[in-house]
């Protein structure tokens, strides 16, 4: 009967209104800082088309650095390489801010990814890139020859690239019009600066720069780092 009384005594009640507001003081904390990671520092996101193949399989599920910060606080050139995978977000136009960022992270938290303030699943696109500001680029069969701005000589995707990768290139009817925008030929285009030139590993009928046109530096969210899932794929995309 006293333990009863007991859960009713001023002491008992401070005890435990003290131990909630340390509970909710640690998921404060613990909520700010996933908050403020996954809103400035690092992503994650769910491919789910087959555009990055044999590279990354549809369902695959890849860790991204962000480049929020260098977006939002400096103006420096995006240390993007040739060949690297990227994300790049056809809505980063939008003008957002830190408070809104951070706060379109915690939405997600809280939503478990399924509501954004920004709408980023329409927008958000998984892409290799292939020339940087001042390249000359154009493509022939399908792959790309690149002339760096500083250079006299043109050289082949593969040649310019740190990363291996292959890209699948589809077999087209010889009366295929070399006109369209998945032909496998393409004119050279010289990128301006803050311009980067994109591409799908899948060279088919799939949407990148050769529909869309070059994209600039403020599209590009960030770096892919690491493919967490599935298991037996782990490592470095």
């Amino acid at each position: 009967m006293a333990g009863r009384w007991r859960r009713y005594s001023y002491a008992e009640q401070k005890s435990y209104f003290r131990r909630l507001r340390i509970i909710l003081t640690w998921l404060l904390v613990f909520f700010v800082i996933y908050s403020a990671v996954s809103g400035l520092f690092v992503s994650n996101h769910v491919l789910e088309t087959k555009t990055m193949e044999p590279g990354l399989a549809e369902g695959d599920r890849v860790l991204f650095s962000s480049y929020a910060v260098t977006h939002l606080f400096y103006d420096r050139e995006l240390p993007v390489k040739r060949g690297q995978i990227v994300l790049v977000d056809h809505g980063a136009e939008e003008k957002r801010g830190v408070f809104k960022t951070v706060f379109d992270a915690a939405l997600r938290f809280c939503t478990l990814q399924r509501i954004s303030l920004f709408e980023r699943e329409d927008t958000l696109f998984v892409k290799r890139v292939i020339g940087l500001p001042g390249d000359t680029v154009s493509m022939q069969n399908f792959v790309v020859r690149v002339k760096p701005a500083a250079d006299n000589y043109e050289y082949t995707e593969f040649e310019l690239s740190e990363d291996d990768y292959i890209p699948r290139v589809p077999q087209v009817s010889l009366y295929w019009d070399e006109t369209l925008p998945f032909s496998g030929s393409m004119e050279p285009k010289i990128l301006a600066e803050g311009e980067f030139f994109v591409l799908s590993d899948d060279r088919s009928v799939t949407n990148d720069s050769r529909t869309w046109g070059p994209v600039s530096a403020v599209s590009i969210a960030g770096r892919a780092l690491l493919r967490y899932w599935p298991l037996t794929r782990f490592g470095s995309p």
